[in-house]
């Protein structure tokens, strides 16, 4: 394999360092850690199901597994008299042949399956298709340089499409020798149950505030002005908190709470600048932002209503406009029924390729209605 720098990476970060160039995975410990009891025990699983919510480090998590794998002795470290000790961590030096070749993506014996480019439309496919998932019977056809162990990343198990799922089940189903395979998944409920079935799990858990920190610091991201908002929006997630840093989440989330503190007496006009803030070309990534920042103001003000203001306050004023908004449990069941309908009505316009700004406007007049009857 070899790296085409030229080409956009699906499974980077936009803004942060590719996971096979993070060594230091933050906040995961407790993952790592019952990996190496596996490897140490002479249990190791042939697949694993590396599950978790976006952006938490199970991509970098994947890539030290298989780092350390692909480091070690093919037979796991033991002599014929079994007297070998075990490894005490995953780390593998920066200098160790194998951390070279993963990084310039020229190591013979892992293989990355991930969505290719597709040359005739000159964008990223948006599925990983059974073309890509075949290309591994050729990988495993090859014997391995040195004899040793050999390891496949699908980075992410929830975008291969059905005949790409198929493929990649057959051979989890007759596992080919000294294989691992790490299948990365944001959803593993949308995957097919013989997949599941057939892969240990190995849980990624979000970040909590500290550790976040630290991450988005070894990521290169800039000092937040707020952190606590941003750790708040971002859910524990350093990939998500990257992406708000670099599109300005948090100054649109204050922008949504600032608009909705007018409810029930909407500032049309407001409402239409945010709208027609996200259209136009190159404007994309900021639309699937203010999407993702719409259903997350429902699912807070629902919550709201089921157990009362959140302790941390993701934006100014925020925590008063969501008491005043859902006042009760009923309220709070409201607004959890239009964050479902909202949240179709968003992927239906997305699919039709609807104004950005008509979706919007729509979208928010439906909150205003909400809120007539909540308030």
């Amino acid at each position: 394999m070899s790296a085409d720098e030229t080409l956009p990476e699906p499974d980077r970060v936009e803004g942060a360092p590719h996971p096979r160039e993070t060594h230091s995975l933050i906040g995961q410990s407790k993952a790592e850690a019952g990996f190496l009891q596996a490897y140490n025990s002479h249990r190791l699983h042939h697949a694993w199901l590396v599950t978790g919510p976006r952006g938490v480090g199970k991509a970098t998590l994947a890539w030290k597994l298989a780092r350390f794998l692909l480091a070690e002795p093919a037979d796991g470290g033991a002599s014929m008299f079994g007297d070998v000790a075990n490894p005490a961590s995953l780390d593998v030096p920066d200098e160790h042949p194998v951390a070279h070749r993963l990084l310039a993506l020229s190591e013979p014996r892992l293989f990355l399956l991930r969505r290719a480019w597709d040359e005739k439309a000159k964008k990223l496919k948006s599925v990983i298709t059974v073309d890509e998932a075949r290309k591994l019977r050729n990988f495993f056809a090859l014997s391995a340089a040195d004899g040793g162990r050999r390891v496949v990343i699908v980075d992410t198990a929830d975008e291969m499409n059905p005949n790409a799922a198929n493929a990649l089940l057959k051979l989890l189903e007759e596992p080919p020798e000294r294989t691992t395979m790490f299948l990365i998944s944001h959803q593993p409920s949308r995957l097919l149950p013989t997949i599941r079935s057939r892969c240990r799990e190995l849980r990624c858990h979000p970040l909590a505030p500290d550790d976040m920190a630290a991450a988005l610091t070894n990521a290169g991201a800039p000092p937040a002005n707020n952190p606590t908002a941003l750790a708040a929006l971002a859910a524990g997630s350093v990939g998500e908190a990257l992406r708000l840093t670099n599109l300005g989440g948090l100054e649109m989330y204050q922008e949504i709470i600032a608009l909705f503190t007018t409810l029930p007496r909407l500032d049309r006009a407001r409402a239409l600048r945010l709208g027609e803030s996200v259209v136009g070309k190159g404007k994309e990534p900021r639309y699937d932002l203010l999407l993702g920042l719409m259903d997350l103001f429902l699912a807070r003000v629902a919550r709201t209503g089921a157990s009362g203001a959140p302790v941390v306050e993701a934006a100014n004023g925020e925590a008063a406009l969501l008491s005043r908004l859902a006042p009760s449990r009923f309220a709070g069941r409201e607004w959890a029924a239009l964050q479902q309908s909202l949240g179709a009505r968003a992927r239906h316009g997305k699919a039709v390729n609807l104004d950005p700004a008509a979706l919007i406007l729509d979208m928010v007049l439906k909150i205003d209605a909400t809120a007539t009857k909540a308030v």
